[in-house]
């Protein structure tokens, strides 16, 4: 009686789900087929971005200074806005706080501007420095709870480590050509995501109009 009981119930709950879930489906469906129609721009953007992200690593130091140039600017960007919403909101609890953040940020911009090279001096070391905390945990982590396929965590932790490692002891040459490096990486893997967006995109079937 019990194991019938159980099994009603459980079918009424899979019932009750499967709505839900081809709702979901016909939503990422439709939602395809509207994307479908900008593959092309999705294109020009992984490629503008592959490009961008190849330059960025042939050539680090560039990068590295357009990513520093581009990080003064942000920071001053931010900075005024966040001082003029401060005081387009007007008077409330959170003004001064608001008010210091915004010239905060401002002040940063103009010292990164200034003083570029400490400034990527200063990230690299950083940088450095997160690389060989999250490799030592991801290493310990692999070691101690022996998950499945741990062995990739720990390979993954130990070179984690060992580029942090690398990258400080060869500071301060290393600050010329690392941000630049991962940057290019980063906008080399985004670039490609794009790509093959636009080729998934560009399979799928016209939706015919009724």
């Amino acid at each position: 009686m019990s194991s019938g009981t159980e099994k009603v119930v459980g079918d009424a709950g899979a019932a009750a789900r499967a709505p839900a879930l081809f709702t979901a489906q016909q939503l990422v469906r439709h939602e395809l087929q509207h994307l479908r129609a900008s593959w092309r721009w999705f294109l020009l953007l992984g490629i503008l971005l592959a490009v961008c992200g190849t330059a960025a690593m042939v050539f680090p130091v560039f990068g590295t200074v357009v990513a520093i140039g581009a990080l003064s600017v942000i920071l001053m960007v931010a900075g005024v806005a966040t001082i003029v919403s401060a005081f387009w909101a007007g008077k409330w609890s959170g003004f001064l706080v608001h008010l210091l953040v915004g010239i905060l940020y401002v002040a940063a911009g103009f010292v990164v501007s200034d003083r570029p090279l400490v400034a990527i001096e200063t990230i690299t070391v950083f940088v450095a420095v997160t690389f060989i905390v999250v490799g030592v945990f991801r290493a310990l982590a692999a070691l101690v709870i022996r998950f499945p396929q741990w062995g990739w965590a720990l390979l993954n932790g130990v070179v984690t480590l060992l580029v942090g490692i690398a990258i400080y002891r060869r500071l301060p040459w290393s600050a010329l050509w690392v941000i630049g490096l991962l940057v290019g990486v980063e906008m080399l893997l985004n670039g490609w995501t794009w790509i093959m967006l636009s080729a998934e995109l560009r399979k799928i079937p016209k939706e015919v109009s009724p």
